[in-house]
């Protein structure tokens, strides 16, 4: 992946993010991220 490359794709999340929060809340955006920290231990238990 190249510089420009991993740069737009940045800044395209973080726009989508963006768009969303304004749009929908933060609520589901919270409860993703408590998930992906879920996901995350039990992947590092399993290593």
């Amino acid at each position: 992946m190249t510089n420009s490359i991993a740069i737009f794709l940045g800044l395209f999340l973080i726009t989508i993010i963006t768009v969303d929060i304004m749009v929908y809340g933060s609520e589901h955006v919270i409860f993703l991220g408590k998930k992906m920290f879920e996901l995350i231990e039990w992947i590092a238990f399993w290593r």
